[in-house]
């Protein structure tokens, strides 16, 4: 198995896609700020899944990743958060995009605590 299979990687990698294509709209002035930090946040999330996969053979550092990847989808929530506050996006796509985090949140969070299930010793 690769870690593109992985549910988790392949939902976080579809919901960093779809925040890539959606700040595409936001202002300009955002760039370097709300843009460049919530694309990179969610952008980590299946990185540090890919990265962990890799260490899958040494528990604790599979662990480890996983914990980083489920930070920075929280930290990927908070930006959506302010991106609701500031206009950016509306309602319903926020409580989509939500809905999909919170969704790869527990598929990470089952990832941590059945570590032997995906290869780690």
């Amino acid at each position: 198995m690769k870690f593109q299979d992985l549910l988790a990687y392949r939902k976080s990698f579809d919901l960093a896609m779809r925040i890539f294509e959606l700040t595409k709209s936001f202002p300009k002035e955002e760039r370097y700020s709300l843009t460049d930090q919530v694309r990179r946040s969610s952008r980590s999330v299946s990185i540090n899944i890919s990265e962990a996969y890799r260490k899958r053979s040494y528990p604790k550092h599979f662990v480890s990743k996983l914990t980083d990847s489920d930070s920075e989808n929280s930290e990927t929530q908070g930006w959506l958060e302010f991106s609701l506050a500031c206009n950016y996006i509306d309602q319903p796509t926020f409580e989509e995009l939500i809905k999909v985090s919170d969704e790869v949140g527990r598929l990470i969070y089952y990832m941590i605590n059945n570590p032997g299930k995906f290869g780690a010793k």
